[in-house]
C-alpha cells in the first residue's frame, strides 16, 4: 500500500532521523466536550471516565460493534437471545402483577405473537400505549411465562403498520453508569461538524480521506463490505500514529545523553569462570548486545525476551557487573517477594565474590533491617538493590543509579516503573519477560525499543512432558502424585479458585478451589505427605512461608492458585497439576508449566479438564499437549484469546487503542511498519497529519 501527501496538512517538514515534531491539534478538536451542545459538568465527568475529554476524543470514540436494524423479523421467526427489530400490532396492554409489577404487551403481526413487558413506566406511557397502535421494539427475546418476551426494548409507537425499517446499521458505543449508547451517539453526530476541512491523512484507499472513514463508522449504510473497508483505513491511521509517537520517542531519547559504561575492570570474565556452566550461545549473544548498548552515550531501552528456563538473570548479572564497574547503582525489580528473594539469592551468590554489595528492599522487612538497606542504596554501598514495588517509595533514594532491570515488566503499570526510572539521570533501562510476545505484538508495542530474544535453553534442561486428562480420572491424577512424592520429588496441583463459592454459576461446570482441593488430597494421601497452601487471600507473610519450605523441600505438595506462576525455582519438583485446564488461557498455562522441569530429571504437567470441552478450550489445550515453544504458544494465544492484558497494555487504566485489536488486525501491523518507514522518508507532512490526529496523551517511558 503506498501513501500520498496530504495536501491538507500544513506541509511541517519532519526527518526520520531528526525525530517527529508534534504538530498543534486543530482548535475545533482540542475544544473540551463541553463546547458542544447538551454537554454539562455532569455529563463531562462521565465522559472523562472513558477517556473523552475533548471534541477529538468523541470523534474517535468509535463504536464497537452494530446492530442489524435493516430487518423487522416475523414474529414466529424469532429466536431466543438474539438481538432483533420486531413490528406488530397491539392487542392488549394490562397490568401484570408477580414478584414485580409490570406493564404487558401483547403484540402480533398475523404470523405470531410476543409480549412485551416493561417494568418501570409512568402513567403517561400507559395511557399512550393502547389496542390498535402499532409497536416497533429493537431488543433481546427470553423465555417468559407467556413465552417469548421483550423486557424494557427501544421502542417507538405508530397510529398505522410502520414502513420496513431504513436499511442501515446501528452503532454502538461503550459507555460507562449514567451514560446512554444513544446519546453518547448524538454527541459525535454534533462533533462532526465540527471536523476542520483538509484535516488528517489522505492515503490510497477505497477510503482516501481518514474523515470519510470515520464518518462512514459513525453513520454506517447497511454495506458490511463498505463498513470494513472504513474500519481497515481507521485501524491503518491509528497503528501508524502510534508507530510514529513511538518513533518520536525513541528518536528523542537518543538525542538525550546518560553516562557510558565502557568495559573497565574485566570483573565480567571473572563471573563467567565462577558460575559452574558455559553460557548458552543465545545468552552469550544477548549479553554483548546490553554490554555493547551500555558502553555509549545514549540510553539503553532494550527488552530481553526469554522463554522460561532461558536464562534472563545471568544477563542481568553481566549488565549490573558493568555498572559496578563505574561505581553506579542497578535496581532490579520484580513483581512479587518471592521472585525478588531468588534474585536476590541468585545475583548475591554471584556477585559478592566479585566485592559487589547486593541489597533486599520489600514489604515485609523488619524496620531496623529496612532502615539498613536504605541507608546502604542512599550511600552507594549496596551497588544492586533487589525489590518489589517497594524501590518505587519516595524513602528508597540512590546515589549513582545508572540502570534499571524491570523483570516480568508487563505486571508493572506505566507510572510505577516511571517512579523508578525517575530514581536517577536517565539510567540505561533493561526489561525481561518471561511471557513470549508474538513477533505482531512487538512490531506494534515496542517500536521504541531494541528487542532482544534468548531462543535457546540451557543444556540438561528437558521439555516437560504434558498430558490431558479429564475430570473422571481424578483418582488416576492424585495416585500419580502420590508416587512423584513417594519417590523423594515434588509436585504442585494449581487450582483457578481459593473458595468454592467464587464460582457457584448454574450455567456452568463446577471449578475445584485450592482449599477444597487441599482438604480432598489430605484425605486421599498418606498421613506422612507433606502439603501446603499459597494462594493470594493469604497473609503475605504466610504465603511465602509455604512457597519458602516447598522450596527449601520441607513440602511435598503445594496446592496453590495461579500466584505460582513467576517466581518459583525449585529444581526437585517435577510434576504440574492444574486444575480446570480449560479456565486458563495458553500463555497462562505455559507459564505455569513452566515452574516444573527445572532440574535434570523427567517432568510432566497434567491438565485436568471439566468435560465436555468447547471448541475454543480444546484448541488450547491441543496447543499445550502439542507444543512447548512459547513463541509457538504466543502466537497461538493472540489468535484464541487476544493480546488482553499480556503485555499489560491496559494497567494505566487507558486502553492502548481506540479501534484496533492487535489480534483481529495482527496482518495490518506489518503493512502500517512498511508504510510509517516510506512515511518518514518520502512524505513527512502525511506523517504529521496521522500523528497529530492521534497524538497520544505523552506518558514518559511509556516503551518500557
Amino acid at each position: 500500500m503506498s501513501g500520498r501527501a496530504d495536501v491538507g496538512t500544513d506541509g511541517g517538514v519532519m526527518s526520520a532521523s531528526a525525530g517527529l515534531a508534534k504538530e498543534n491539534v486543530p482548535s475545533q478538536l482540542a475544544a473540551p466536550a463541553t463546547s458542544l451542545s447538551g454537554i454539562g459538568p455532569n455529563s463531562a465527568e462521565k465522559l472523562a471516565r472513558l477517556g473523552i475529554e475533548t471534541v477529538r476524543d468523541l470523534l474517535l470514540h468509535l463504536p464497537y460493534r452494530y446492530q442489524d436494524r435493516t430487518r423487522s423479523v416475523p414474529l414466529h421467526e424469532v429466536v431466543a437471545g438474539r438481538d432483533c427489530v420486531v413490528t406488530g400490532e397491539i392487542r392488549n396492554c394490562q397490568l401484570a402483577y408477580g414478584r414485580r409489577r409490570s406493564l404487558a404487551i401483547r403484540i402480533g403481526d398475523g404470523h405470531g405473537e410476543l409480549t412485551v413487558r416493561l417494568f418501570h413506566f409512568g402513567a403517561r406511557q400507559r395511557e399512550a400505549i393502547r389496542p390498535g397502535l402499532w409497536l416497533r421494539c429493537f431488543g433481546e427475546a427470553r423465555p417468559g411465562p407467556t413465552g417469548l418476551e421483550m423486557v424494557h426494548p427501544e421502542y417507538r409507537l405508530y397510529d398505522s403498520e410502520p414502513p420496513p425499517p431504513e436499511p442501515a446499521l446501528v452503532p454502538v458505543y461503550r459507555t460507562t453508569a449514567g451514560l446512554a449508547p444513544r446519546r453518547i451517539g448524538a454527541w459525535v453526530a454534533s462533533a462532526m461538524g465540527a471536523w476542520p476541512p483538509g484535516f488528517g491523512s489522505e492515503l490510497m484507499h477505497e477510503f482516501a480521506r481518514l474523515e470519510a472513514a470515520i464518518r462512514y463508522l459513525h453513520e454506517p449504510g447497511a454495506d458490511g463490505a463498505r463498513l470494513a473497508a472504513a474500519r481497515e483505513r481507521v485501524v491503518l491511521d491509528e497503528l501508524l500514529g502510534h508507530y510514529f509517537a513511538l518513533k518520536r520517542r525513541r528518536d528523542l531519547a537518543g538525542s538525550q545523553e546518560t553516562l557510558p559504561l565502557p568495559p573497565r575492570q574485566q570483573l565480567g570474565r571473572k563471573l563467567l569462570d565462577q558460575l559452574g556452566f558455559r553460557l548458552t550461545r543465545a545468552q552469550a549473544r544477548v549479553t554483548s548486545e546490553v554490554l555493547n548498548d551500555l558502553a555509549l552515550k545514549r540510553p539503553m531501552m532494550r527488552l530481553l525476551q526469554g522463554d522460561v528456563g532461558a536464562g534472563k538473570t545471568v544477563v542481568a548479572a553481566f549488565a549490573a557487573i558493568r555498572a559496578a564497574e563505574h561505581g553506579c547503582q542497578t535496581a532490579v525489580m520484580a513483581p512479587t517477594e518471592v521472585l525478588a528473594e531468588q534474585h536476590f539469592e541468585t545475583l548475591g551468590a554471584w556477585l559478592s565474590p566479585l566485592g559487589i554489595d547486593v541489597g533486599l528492599i520489600t514489604g515485609r522487612q523488619s524496620a531496623a533491617e529496612r532502615r539498613a538497606r536504605l541507608a546502604a542504596a542512599q550511600e552507594g554501598r549496596d551497588l544492586v538493590v533487589v525489590g518489589t514495588h517497594a524501590l518505587f517509595q519516595q524513602r528508597v533514594l540512590f546515589q549513582s543509579l545508572a540502570l534499571t532491570v524491570i523483570d516480568e515488566q508487563h505486571r508493572f503499570g506505566v507510572h510505577q516503573r516511571m517512579q523508578l526510572l525517575d530514581k536517577g539521570r536517565l539510567p540505561h533501562q533493561l526489561v525481561m519477560t518471561a511471557t513470549p510476545i508474538p513477533r505482531t505484538l512487538t512490531m506494534a508495542l515496542y517500536a521504541d525499543m531494541d528487542v532482544s530474544v534468548l531462543d535457546e535453553l540451557p543444556p540438561g534442561r528437558t521439555p516437560v512432558r504434558t498430558r490431558l486428562a479429564a475430570m473422571p480420572r481424578r483418582p488416576e491424577v492424585i495416585e500419580r502424585v502420590r508416587r512423584i512424592c513417594a519417590s523423594g520429588q515434588q509436585a504442585y496441583w494449581v487450582c483457578t479458585l481459593i473458595e468454592e463459592e467464587e464460582g457457584e454459576d448454574a450455567a456452568r461446570p463446577p471449578r475445584h478451589a485450592a482449599e477444597t482441593t487441599l482438604a480432598e488430597l489430605r484425605a486421599a494421601l498418606p498421613p506422612k505427605m507433606r502439603l501446603g497452601l499459597a494462594h493470594g487471600r493469604l497473609p503475605p507473610a504466610e504465603k511465602s512461608a509455604a512457597m519458602a519450605a516447598f522450596k527449601a523441600g520441607e513440602i511435598d505438595l503445594l496446592v496453590a492458585t495461579t500466584v505460582v506462576e513467576v517466581g518459583v525455582d525449585v529444581p526437585n519438583a517435577t510434576l504440574m497439576v492444574i486444575d480446570n485446564a480449560e479456565a486458563l488461557g495458553v500463555a497462562q498455562l505455559h507459564q505455569l508449566r513452566g515452574r516444573v522441569g527445572r532440574g535434570t530429571g523427567i517432568s510432566e504437567c497434567i491438565l485436568l479438564f471439566e468435560p465436555p470441552l468447547s471448541a475454543l478450550a480444546r484448541q488450547r489445550l491441543a496447543t499445550m499437549r502439542e507444543s512447548t515453544d512459547g513463541f509457538l504458544i504466543a502466537e497461538r494465544d493472540l489468535a484464541l484469546r487476544g493480546p488482553g492484558d499480556m503485555l499489560g497494555t491496559r494497567q494505566t487504566g487507558d486502553q492502548l487503542f481506540k479501534l484496533a485489536d492487535l489480534a483481529e488486525d495482527r496482518a495490518v501491523v506489518p503493512k502500517a511498519t512498511a508504510l510509517g518507514q516510506k512515511l518518514l522518508a518520502e512524505q513527512p507532512a502525511t506523517a504529521a497529519a496521522i500523528l497529530e490526529t492521534w497524538a497520544p496523551r505523552e506518558v514518559e517511558y511509556a516503551g518500557v
